[in-house]
């Protein structure tokens, strides 16, 4: 009995139709689909070829045809054979395919110092406890657990989460009203669209944010509505009618750094109870306070009104691409479908780890060695410039991973700093950048940065702290 195709080797598309049909001969044929295979780039250099057998019997060729075009080919120098190490692509230079676009200028520029806000330390990822964890969580899996699931995400996850969102955030909810979603962007698209579908024409933002989710409201139909900013966070006592929900950052305002006054708080929430609306409150780091005790998360005023989200970006990893919305009862149908129609679920594998972390407590011991560690960071960012630029004034609470950093009037402008910046190669944001509406800085604001002091990993830290304090020396 002939041996099937799907038992042995991997898998190679080749079409030689065109190429017989063209006169070509058998040999011939495969050649050229194996040359042009090459050259184009569909097999790289490296790439390991089946055996002359198991492409002969897929093919439907003799074995021995398979043999002499290879041979061709190492001749030709485009394949290279060793015994007992089968056949692969040689290593060649890269093509130049017209089809290769070129990189956005600002990926051109080289990048030696990365202060870029929003942005954890990656290297702090607990890779050895993430590796143990997802051991034991898949040992323990049932099997339907990878299967498709409801798109509110495992409850291993969900219950892990209850219990921790509750004791570490006052987070009062459920597993039934937690929804597990690829990122809070995703999870703010979600809540968007559903606002839509009730009706919702407008959010009202903080008059400074992260433009990509403003991005994401308008996507869905949603005017955004930005809201003035003061020390005691946005002016939420300028809510109207007119927007669905409001988008805060309560604990740690991004990228101002106030926290939401206790009395604005309770504002916000009278105001959705009055107007039907929601307060969609992200904690996007509410648990890197280094002053004091975090502030507790807004939900617990009413769970009912305001829609939680958090996530484990800034905790463990972006590439992770989980986070989570406690949502009010009339809200998990409408952002459960939408989130079935998005993508159906989540990666399976990352929630049961993430509630293996939590639920052995490797996570809180995670967090603990975080918050020291961007404390140091950012203690360190304040005294460098108390002694190289005392002229700059870092604003916001003690809190997070970004600081922002203001010059005195009469400085150079936020522009031209940027782009001294850029030429130094240190990556940083400016704060105009993070405005709602309209675009540009605020009349007669001075320039001020917005600093990741959080990005770099430990070894890269003092020279790219060293090159922003000279670079703000020279301002």
């Amino acid at each position: 009995m002939s041996t099937s195709w799907t038992t042995f080797g991997g898998d190679l598309h080749l079409d030689l139709t065109e190429r017989r049909a063209a006169g070509a001969g058998l040999r011939a044929a495969l050649e050229d689909a194996l040359r042009e295979a090459v050259q184009d780039g569909r097999l790289g250099p490296g790439t390991r070829l089946p055996s002359s057998r198991v492409l002969g019997e897929d093919l439907g060729i003799a074995r021995n045809t398979v043999v002499e075009a290879y041979g061709q080919l190492t001749a030709e120098g485009w394949l290279t054979s060793r015994q007992g190490s089968g056949t692969t692509v040689a290593e060649r230079a890269a093509p130049s395919a017209g089809r290769q676009e070129a990189r956005p200028a600002a990926e051109q520029r080289a990048v030696r110092h990365d202060l870029t806000p929003g942005r954890p330390d990656v290297s702090l990822f607990p890779r050895s406890a993430w590796l143990a964890a997802a051991r034991r969580a898949l040992a323990a899996a049932p099997h339907d657990a990878l299967g498709y699931g409801t798109p509110l995400g495992r409850i291993e996850l969900r219950q892990a989460l209850t219990h921790y969102l509750a004791r570490a955030r006052g987070v009062r909810t459920d597993p039934d009203h937690l929804l597990i979603c690829s990122g809070v962007t995703q999870g703010l698209g979600l809540l968007c669209a559903a606002l839509r579908e009730r009706g919702a024409r407008a959010l009202a933002v903080e008059a400074y944010g992260l433009p990509p989710q403003l991005a994401v409201a308008r996507t869905a139909g949603l005017t955004t509505v930005p809201l003035p900013l003061d020390e005691a966070g946005a002016r939420v006592d300028r809510l109207d009618a007119r927007p669905g929900a409001v988008l805060l950052t309560p604990a740690h305002q991004f990228p101002t750094g106030v926290p939401l006054a206790a009395e604005r708080r309770a504002a916000a929430v009278r105001w959705a109870r009055e107007h039907d609306g929601y307060v969609i409150e992200d904690d996007y780091d509410g648990e890197f306070r280094y002053d004091r005790q975090p502030l507790g998360a807004m939900q617990a005023l009413d769970p009912e009104r305001v829609v939680y989200a958090g996530t484990a970006a800034k905790s463990l990893a972006p590439g992770l691409r989980l986070a989570w919305l406690a949502l009010p009862d009339a809200l998990v149908e409408p952002v459960a479908r939408l989130k079935q129609l998005a993508d159906s679920m989540s990666p399976v594998l990352d929630q049961l780890t993430l509630a293996e972390l939590i639920t052995s407590g490797t996570y809180d011991r995670h967090v603990r060695r975080c918050r020291l560690h961007y404390r140091r960071r950012r203690d360190r960012l304040v005294a460098a410039l108390a002694e190289h630029a005392p002229h700059v004034r870092v604003t916001g609470i003690a809190a997070g991973l970004h600081a922002v950093l203001q010059l005195p009037p009469g400085s150079t402008s936020e522009a031209d700093l940027l782009a001294r910046a850029a030429a130094a190669g240190l990556a940083l944001d400016g704060l105009a950048w993070h405005r709602a509406e309209p675009a540009g800085p605020a009349p007669d604001a001075p320039p001020a940065l917005v600093i990741g002091y959080g990005t770099p990993p430990e070894h890269a830290f003092p020279a790219a702290l060293e090159a922003l304090c000279e670079l703000l020396h020279e301002a």
